[in-house]
């Protein structure tokens, strides 16, 4: 998305040369491999991992960081090869996302008319909303203290990071509708005024 975006902002008249069928085709494939990737070395790891501590998770899906808490051998080289190849694949898009807002930004700067900054930025401001709020809730839900552990908050963190973006999806991409933006400033206007 941020690579179409970057094309449409900043090579407007190559964005047919640039996004055809065969490049899209390309994309798609290299995103479907390389997660497919990752997940097979994940389903390997995880059964070929002896559990002693019982069967019972504490979440709804099986999640790695718990798995390996169930594990009862020394699974650390493991851990740290799934890591690497983990934040290798997520740098890898972070990356690529950040170099193309980057341009996409500069690009805007150099549009002289405010509409048509304002017209340009909207269009990327969906993906934006929704890059933020994926991002910040795997930050919190892989990176959150040890001290912040409770197996109550854990479920409700992955019913937020699965549950939470599939519902937003629609509503963020559609907020560049201009009724749907009226009738969201009438329902905020509505609830502050009443309380």
């Amino acid at each position: 998305m941020s690579y179409d975006h970057y094309i449409a902002i900043c090579k407007p008249l190559h964005y047919a040369t640039l996004l055809g069928s065969r490049a899209c085709a390309q994309m798609a494939a290299a995103a479907w491999d390389s997660g497919f990737l990752h997940a097979v070395l994940h389903t390997a790891n995880t059964f070929s991992l002896p559990l002693c501590q019982g069967y019972t998770l504490d979440q709804f899906f099986c999640e790695i960081p718990k798995i390996l808490k169930l594990s009862c051998s020394e699974s650390f080289l493991r851990v740290v090869g799934l890591i690497i190849v983990s934040v290798c694949l997520s740098f890898g898009c972070f990356v690529f996302i950040v170099v193309s807002y980057v341009e996409i930004f500069r690009a805007l700067l150099r549009i002289p008319s405010e509409h048509g900054r304002h017209k340009a930025f909207s269009t990327c401001l969906p993906h934006l909303a929704f890059i933020s709020l994926f991002i910040s809730r795997g930050v919190f839900a892989y990176l959150k203290p040890p001290s912040l552990f409770s197996p109550s908050l854990d479920l409700m963190i992955a019913v937020l990071y699965l549950g939470l973006p599939p519902a937003a999806n629609p509503l963020i991409y559609s907020m560049r509708n201009q009724e749907l933006k009226d009738v969201v400033r009438k329902l905020i206007g509505y609830m502050l005024l009443h309380h």
